[in-house]
């Protein structure tokens, strides 16, 4: 069945979320912070996540920015790093991360071949904003969908179904993208054609459903959503 749109999970698909600490770490007078940067910005990013599944489960919904402080507050503390200057220019960065390299080229050609092209993300909506404008990409979206609609976060199937509620599609009419091999299973498992862009080279998640394809960035999305 030929997609009607494509769809990308946001934070770690489209946008690096490692860029915000890269760049504070990159910073003057932040030496203690650049030689753990690194350390940091992973524990930020799996703080996150395990926060958002463990508030999907038990049914305490908050916004996704409140669950990225109380992250990155973690991942401080984690780091013996008490500097409330250095949280307020990581949460400021959060605001400006960085698109990847191939994302502006891969969604104009996707809008030129004449598909819907989407955002579906964990992020509230004025994060998602904030991203798509400071990564100049927003003629290339036609939707930036947010779990706020439904007060629960990925993978729950409610929001996957968003999709098909906004484009009056079938889950077999959409080319869905993620970073991200639980939210790849989990589409998969609802009936997405799905990509899971293994970019750090991860073994397969040992759950019920895989995706489809399996690459190591975004440049082949245009030549695999021809093949649905």
């Amino acid at each position: 069945m030929a997609a009607k749109v494509a769809v990308f999970d946001a934070y770690g698909t489209l946008f690096d979320v490692a860029s915000a600490a890269r760049r504070a770490a990159s910073e003057p007078g932040r030496e203690a912070f650049a030689a753990c940067w690194e350390t940091l910005s992973a524990n930020w990013r799996e703080r996150q996540l395990q926060y958002s599944w463990l508030r999907a489960i038990t049914g305490a919904h908050t916004d996704f920015w409140t669950v990225t402080q109380e992250a990155l507050d973690w991942a401080l503390e984690a780091s013996k790093l008490e500097d409330d200057d250095l949280r307020q220019r990581l949460l400021s960065l959060y605001w400006e991360l960085a698109a990847f390299d191939e994302v502006p080229a891969m969604l104009a050609q996707l809008k030129q071949d004449g598909l819907s092209t989407a955002i579906l993300s964990n992020g509230a909506p004025d994060m998602l904003a904030g991203a798509v404008y400071s990564a100049g990409i927003e003629l290339y979206l036609d939707a930036a969908i947010s779990v706020e609609d439904v007060g629960v976060f990925k993978p729950d199937a409610k929001v996957y179904q968003m999709v098909c509620d906004r484009f009056d599609c079938t889950p077999e009419e959409v080319f869905f993208v993620s970073s991200n091999g639980w939210d790849a299973a989990g589409a998969s498992g609802f009936g997405f054609q799905t990509l899971w862009v293994n970019r750090a080279g991860l073994p397969r998640e040992r759950l019920p459903w895989e995706p489809r394809w399996e690459h190591y960035d975004l440049r082949s999305v245009t030549e695999l959503v021809k093949e649905m």
